[in-house]
């Protein structure tokens, strides 16, 4: 399926910087509200519907010369138009 990126962007920020802009995102998912992206000239609006896929991933980038680069994505995914959600796997816990 081709894949259309309505909104990207990349930058340093503080752990707490980051922290921050989660929870905003977080109080909008939990108020059922839209959430609204800017950055620049960019921005999008999304609906998440009640019950989004949640998907959580950590990974380790290895180049060719040796160096390596760990991330973790957190991902909302639904279909558009859908208003729950039907994912797979065990329940998710953070500590």
């Amino acid at each position: 399926m081709p894949e259309e990126v309505l909104f990207e962007t990349e930058n340093t920020q503080s752990r707490t910087e980051i922290a921050q802009y989660l929870r905003t995102v977080a109080d909008k998912l939990d108020g059922g509200g839209s959430i609204t992206l800017n950055a620049g000239n960019q921005s999008v609006t999304l609906d998440p519907p009640t019950n989004p896929v949640f998907e959580v991933k950590a990974e380790r980038e290895t180049s060719s010369s040796g160096s390596s680069e760990l991330s973790v994505e957190f991902e909302l995914e639904w279909k558009e138009g859908d208003s729950g959600g039907n994912g797979s796997g065990g329940s998710l816990e953070i500590e």
